[in-house]
């Protein structure tokens, strides 16, 4: 039976860190006390993915990992060693390539492969020259250039045939190999050559619902195959005149487009995925496409590994990546449910503040984003964040309204990256309106740009209505009816008539099957409007305090109260006690320890702008022209104080990533050279200059305890708050990693056994001094998960989360709660503020003897002041005695 985690411990899996590895440091991991190993996906990805994420074939375990051998090595040890595990799983998407067989035979067959279905394609395209194709965009320039230039290529290898090009390879559709072989077969004077190739031209082409004539393709195909290939291999003068035949065609670029228009894909300039790609992806990502696992058949095939694994124990849980990218996300979180009743189940929910997780999924939780801004929240001091927002706007002219910023970027994202997605539901809209002699007349143009206008007024990232079972919640009704006024308010050129059709389409006022299907896709439209408009751009774009840039995240707030962290805690222990509690994922912006850090700037704001002005003009030399500007100079030198010390080439690696993220003056896919050359050129010289370098120093070892001690509250909120604390890997010392790749670099796992083993021959004192180290951090979180793991109920559903409430003149600087009766917790925040001054301020304890888990000092109940309580160590974790 699969057992609900303690507390867990995130892996990234890849080929230089692979199953032999991880086993290799699970005893470290049991010694540091964590409950369950959390890896990233294992299934085969494509080759050399460093996260996972792009699987193409869920029916083997990845052989750049070590293959099932080294697998079940690994899983071995965690058994010897009474570990457990929990495994990222990727149910929305696949990786495109030769690797994912589905894929392939889609390519080589189109509508009549086997796997037609299991893709979310668009086969009936608005557009007649994309009919019953996919669309392939890899090409580097136009497609008429690039085959005039001999860019693409037929090639044969034995009997196999290939179309080559932009250093990819793309199956042959076995019915046009009859323009070849009967050529082929007159150059020879082969009747058996010519008798193949008449075969394969007489193939059928059945369509998705004939599945019979499908499967009769395929074993015919199948059986000439073989022909082909004992032919070749017997008579030499008949592969001579086959490569004879493709050799003249590709020499003639007529022949040859003539014979790629016979494929079932259409190769193309990579520019025009943006607008006429014709299969949902991954976000905006072409080798990514989505999967169509709402059908069952199609669940089973790719689940069936991980079916199997929680079912004999080997895992005890998953992480479902991506959930808002499914159809139907409540059938699938069903489905896998009733496949696996026992697991511990959290979905990658991105929740927006004030959200809370569906309560009619059946998994236990979220991945912990919205643990991980309510801890960071709590801890920012709101005063100063409105200060540091003034001085930001008055040393940047930039704007600060951060709704129009994200609304823009929004609007951006959806004319561009995702324009094939809003030209799909423009078709189905602009087929609705016509079954409808009342919006008959709205135009094309006015449609698309509705579309667009509706999902940028989105403040979540979807809604979860569901036509088939008319299921529609009052609050996805609210969610509704805001963006669509919102859109109405925004855009008074258009008839207000078409945001109500839509409301009353998305609401299931209006029904039918193409409305159905709008509603389907409108829903897995926003997740990636919001998604590549905010967290991708608009949070390279707002940068007041880049610490709150977060997923999840709106950073215009200015913080949260007690009250609110109390009553966020509160409600997941009512309703998700056992969700994922984390401060840092493959995919935060920021390390906990970098954000910890930079949330001082919030209490140092005056100090922090002034810095910032006159470093501005100490190294105005070192600009080229007008470069970087003032806006990537509040940007950088925030970077700088969060993430110091850091070398040049990381610094220039997370820039030039952060500057095309923006899409301001540089982008992925239009790159401004001059600019991004000036940055890094500004770069190597302030870090060049000795003197700036001292007083960049100067400022950040002003804040750093103030920052460690952050990390410190947050850490142990993590572990004693409602829910099962993750540890991202590394992240038990002072870690200052920044966005993906940089978070993955390798782990000095030695270093940390090493400081784990002379830990424990230390008090708290004794660790204090070696603050440098990382070792306060180490120590509240070995000390939190030996208590989880010898008391596990102390912190479970039973375990009622209590605020209590400080006395004095510094109370406000005093985070505290009870769970149950057993466990109390108390930590600082606004620490630079308060410089360890607590004057007359005390809590009360319950009744009972009380020890401080941190420092072994106990304590009877009854007031207590504050300055006696973290006299020893910044954070406390009292235990009832007895």
């Amino acid at each position: 039976m699969a057992k609900t985690p303690g507390s867990t411990y995130r892996l990234q899996l890849h080929k230089n860190f692979t199953f032999d590895d991880a086993a290799s440091i699970a005893d470290y991991l049991k010694t540091l006390g964590v409950t369950h190993v959390y890896t990233s996906p294992y299934l085969q990805a494509a080759p050399g993915s460093m996260h996972g994420y792009d699987v193409v074939d869920h029916r083997k375990v990845n052989e750049e990992l070590g293959g099932a051998a080294a697998h079940e090595r690994f899983c071995a040890r965690l058994r010897e060693l009474g570990l457990g595990q929990v495994l990222d799983i990727v149910p929305n998407h696949m990786s495109l390539g030769e690797q994912n067989r589905y894929w392939w035979d889609v390519l080589e067959n189109g509508t009549s492969s086997r796997y037609a279905s299991f893709f979310d394609i668009d086969w009936n395209s608005a557009e007649e020259r994309l009919r019953d194709k996919v669309l392939v965009p890899i090409l580097a320039d136009q497609y008429g250039h690039v085959v005039t230039e001999g860019g693409i290529k037929v090639v044969r290898r034995g009997s196999a045939f290939t179309v080559e090009a932009a250093g990819q390879a793309l199956p042959v559709a076995p019915e046009s190999l009859f323009a070849i072989l009967n050529k082929a077969a007159e150059y020879a004077k082969s009747d058996t050559l010519n008798f193949l190739a008449a075969s394969y031209g007489r193939l059928p082409y059945p369509d998705l619902s004939d599945r019979r004539t499908t499967l009769a393709r395929h074993r015919d195909k199948n059986v000439l195959h073989r022909l082909l290939d004992r032919l070749c291999g017997e008579e030499i003068d008949i592969c001579e005149a086959i490569d004879r035949t493709v050799k003249e065609l590709n020499a003639n670029p007529d022949a040859l487009d003539a014979f790629l228009t016979q494929q079932h894909y259409r190769l193309a300039y990579w520019k025009t995925a943006d607008q006429q790609l014709g299969y949902r992806r991954f976000f905006d990502v072409n080798t990514l496409i989505g999967l169509r696992v709402e059908r069952e058949y199609v669940f089973d095939e790719t689940h069936a590994l991980i079916v199997k694994w929680l079912k004999q124990g080997m895992l005890d849980g998953v992480r479902i990546d991506h959930p808002d990218g499914l159809r139907d996300p409540l059938q699938y979180c069903q489905r896998l449910r009733d496949r696996a009743p026992d697991a511990w189940i959290v979905g990658e929910k991105i929740l927006e503040p004030g959200e809370f997780l569906r309560d009619t999924w059946p998994i236990q939780g979220t991945s912990g984003y919205d643990f991980l801004n309510a801890a960071m929240n709590v801890l920012v001091k709101p005063e100063g964040l409105r200060e540091l927002g003034r001085y930001y706007e008055k040393f940047t002219g930039e704007s600060t309204d951060f709704p129009v910023i994200v609304h823009d970027k929004k609007i951006a994202v959806a004319q561009e990256a995702l324009g094939s997605d809003v030209n799909r539901l423009t078709n189905i809209l602009v087929d609705i309106c016509e079954s409808h002699r009342e919006q008959r007349d709205f135009t094309r143009a006015e449609i698309r740009r509705s579309i667009r206008e509706v999902a940028a007024c989105f403040s979540v990232y979807r809604t979860y209505v569901m036509p088939d079972r008319e299921e529609i919640t009052d609050e996805d009704r609210q969610i509704i009816d805001r963006a669509t006024q919102c859109a109405k308010d925004n855009r008074p050129d258009i008839d207000g008539a078409l945001f109500d059709f839509m409301r009353d389409v998305l609401q299931l006022k209006v029904r039918g099957a193409n409305e159905s299907e709008f509603v389907y896709r409108f829903q897995q439209f926003t997740s990636p409007v919001m998604a590549k408009g905010v967290e991708d751009t608009a949070f390279y774009c707002f940068n007041r305090l880049i610490a709150l840039n977060e997923v999840g995240s709106d950073p215009s707030h200015d913080g949260i109260s007690l009250a609110q962290f109390h009553e966020y805690n509160s409600t997941m222990q009512h309703t998700h006690p056992e969700t994922m509690t984390s401060l840092g994922t493959h995919d935060t912006k920021r390390s906990d320890d970098v954000r910890a850090r930079l949330i001082v700037l919030a209490e140092v704001q005056k100090a922090f702008a002034q810095t910032v002005r006159r470093w501005s003009r100490r190294n105005a030399h070192y600009r080229t022209g007008e470069f970087p500007d003032r806006g990537t100079q509040w940007f950088l030198y925030q970077t700088m104080i969060g993430a110091w010390p850091i070398s040049a080439e990381r610094l220039r690696e997370y820039m030039q990533k952060a500057m095309r993220e923006a899409k301001v003056r540089t982008s992925w896919v239009a790159n401004n050279e001059a600019y991004e050359n000036a940055v890094n050129q500004f770069i190597d010289s302030i870090l060049g200059d000795e003197e700036f370098v001292a007083e960049l120093e100067e400022f950040v070892s002003n804040i750093l305890l103030a920052g460690r001690i952050n990390s410190l509250s947050q850490t142990l909120l993590k572990y004693t708050a409602p829910g099962v604390p993750d540890l991202y890997q590394g992240g038990e010392l002072w870690d200052l990693s920044l966005v993906d790749p940089d978070n993955r670099r390798p782990v000095a796992y030695e270093l940390r056994r090493k400081l784990l083993a002379e830990m424990e021959g230390l008090d708290a004192a004794g660790v204090m001094a070696r603050m440098d180290e990382g070792l306060p951090k180490l120590w509240v979180i070995r000390r939190a998960l030996r208590l989880r793991e010898r008391h596990p109920d102390w912190f479970g559903r039973e375990a009622d989360y209590v605020p209590l409430l400080a006395n004095g003149t510094k109370s406000g600087h005093v985070i505290a709660y009870r769970r149950g009766v057993y466990v109390l917790t108390v930590m600082p925040r606004f620490w630079m503020t308060l410089r360890g001054d607590w004057g007359d301020t005390s809590i009360v304890l319950p009744d009972g003897n009380w020890k401080n888990v941190m420092t072994n000092q106990t304590m009877p109940g009854g007031t207590i002041r504050l300055s006696e309580l973290l006299r020893e160590f910044p954070v406390a974790l009292l235990t009832r005695e007895g």
